[in-house]
């Protein structure tokens, strides 16, 4: 039985998504909740929920950094969280940390630069999960 684990799935990130909106102080721009791929852009920051394992989300933030050809600074993960930190040919840096939310629930944070840059984001983002 699939229906209640999806179900189970979208109510973790609508609330998540209510719980980063309220908590915001600003207004977000936010887009589709299908299944777990709530995507939410705040504060400079790209917040986006997975229906993937932490592992393959992880491998393919790894992946999306190489194909897009940035400079690989670092990485720092252990079973629960991964940062993977890069920098863009005008010297942006960028920021992805993976968290793991539930077996097949993981979050995405990616930040380009100081103050955020919503397309390079969301070009990282589509890079991921044509990765997965």
């Amino acid at each position: 039985m699939k229906t209640p684990k999806l179900l189970l799935n979208l109510a973790a990130v609508l609330a998540l998504t209510v719980t980063v909106i309220f908590n915001s102080g600003c207004i977000a721009v936010a887009a589709g909740a299908a299944g777990a791929g709530a995507v939410a852009y705040i504060r400079g920051e790209l917040d986006a929920s997975v229906g993937n394992s932490y592992e393959s989300v992880v491998r393919a933030s790894s992946r999306a950094i190489e194909q897009l050809e940035f400079a690989a600074i670092g990485t720092r993960r252990d079973a629960l969280s991964a940062k993977l930190t890069a920098r863009t040919a005008q010297d942006k840096k960028i920021e992805i940390v993976v968290t793991k939310v539930g077996n097949d629930l993981t979050r995405i944070q990616i930040r380009v630069g100081v103050f955020g840059d919503e397309a390079v984001s969301m070009t990282i983002l589509d890079k991921i999960k044509a990765n997965l």
